[in-house]
Order: C-alpha cells, then structure tokens, then sequence
C-alpha cells in the first residue's frame, strides 16, 4: 500500500471502526445501568407495596413504629451498594474505552506517519527543507498529543480514586448510621 490515497482511506476506516467500537462499549456500559436501574426499581417498588401492606395491617402505632424503622435501615444499606454497582459499572466501561482509544490512537499516529513518509518521499526537488520542517512539526504535535493524553490519563485516574474514597467513606457512613440507629 505505497499509494498515500490508499493509506489516508486505510486509517479512515480503521477510525470508522474504532469509533463503531466506542459506540458498542458506550452502550454496553449504558446497558449495564439501565438493568441495574430496572432491578433496582423493581424491588424498590416490590418492597414497598408489601411495607405498605404490612402498615395497614399493623394492630398499634408501636408496630408501625418497628415497621417504619426496620423498612429504612436496610435501605441506606441498599442504596450504599447500588451505588457501588454503579461505580463498578463506570469504572469497568470507562477502563474499557480507555484501552480502546489508546489502542486506535497508536495505530492511527502509526498509520499517518507511514503516509506522511510516503508523501515526503515522493516530494518534488528542492523542498527538502519544507519536508524537514512538515516532520519536525509533526513529530511536536505528536509528542504533545502524547502529552495531553498522558495528563488526561493521570486525570482519570485521579478523579476515580477521589470517587473511591467518597464512595467508602459514604459506606462506612451509611454502615454506621444503620447501626445505631
């Protein structure tokens, strides 16, 4: 594949089907929420209708009392662990995506070059100097490309140790919270 044509087609259907990739995992992960979302209502609402029933059929404002109080505390305990499944679900999707872009960003950087090659090589005499300065440029925004995405990485990583840590410190704190309560 000598022709830079075939090659600039070659990489854009290469990133026509990394983005179809992204697309599938944005789903998946999209999918993931929605079922855990529609578990989640379900016995929520199942739940709820038999406290309901279990209220009205209380004999004293004693056992409603009891009623009411057994009903909320395993529902802090609850949403602490829904909210850990959403996390799981986030960071797994979001983890996935990353290996994804990394992977078609290497490939593409690799892909371009070779074109880029491919033109400087049949370019007309005496533009040398033009050539080495195309290349130097290129290389520049390659490696502050490879920066940016390295900052971001470091970002991302960041931000989901942050959300690591408020997530268990808010389970410990919906843990303790049902205890004495």
């Amino acid at each position: 594949m000598s022709n830079p044509n075939e090659q600039f087609i070659a990489t854009q259907q290469a990133n026509i089907q990394a983005i179809e990739g992204l697309a599938t995992q944005a789903f998946a992960g999209f999918e993931k929420l929605v079922e855990l979302n529609m578990a989640a209502s379900k016995a929520l609402l199942g739940e709820s209708f038999n406290h309901v029933q279990a209220v009205l059929a209380a004999k004293d404002a004693q056992e409603v009392l009891n009623l009411q109080s057994n009903f909320f505390k395993p529902l802090a305990e609850k949403s602490a662990a829904y909210a850990q499944h959403v996390q799981t679900i986030v960071t797994d999707s979001g983890a996935e995506i990353s290996k994804t872009v990394e992977a078609s960003t290497a490939e593409a950087q690799k892909s371009f070059t070779g074109a880029v090659e491919s033109l400087t090589k049949n370019a007309p005499a005496g533009t040398e100097s033009a050539v080495a300065a195309f290349k130097n440029a290129l290389t520049a925004g390659q490696s502050a490309f490879e920066s940016v995405q390295s900052s971001a990485k470091k970002a991302v990583e960041t931000a989901q140790s942050n959300f690591n840590t408020v997530s268990t410190q808010t389970a410990d704190a919906v843990k303790k919270a049902a205890k004495s309560a």
